[in-house]
């Protein structure tokens, strides 16, 4: 499965957040799209709308599993996807910002 770590993530890359509506809340990648992974398949036109045509699509959780699931199913979609190694917890460890639901300051769930 293809996979990225967090430092090679440049300023801009296009990042789809799968975990759940409360983790979103508590703190995300400003910029991300949220998609749950509970509702992926169901609002799977959604991504399909936001994504960049000629890029990759990170995918990201918040360790790491739940987005390899979705990266494998973007890839057998033929869309250009990889995981985000490590996820959210590796997003923040590495200082890059998180935000909640107000644009605040936020934290992993």
């Amino acid at each position: 499965m293809p996979t990225v770590g967090v430092e090679d993530l440049a300023d801009g890359d296009f990042l789809l957040d799968v975990r759940e509506d409360d983790e979103w809340e508590a703190g995300h990648a400003e910029g991300a799209l949220h998609i749950p992974m509970s509702d992926f398949v169901a609002r799977y036109g959604e991504l399909t709308e936001a994504a960049p045509q000629d890029g990759k699509v990170h995918v990201i959780c918040r360790s790491g599993g739940r987005s390899a699931q979705v990266t494998t199913y973007l890839v057998q979609q033929g869309i250009d996807a990889v995981n985000v190694d490590g996820g959210m917890q590796s997003w923040a460890a590495a200082g890059r910002p998180v935000v909640d639901a107000e644009g605040q300051q936020g934290f992993v769930l």
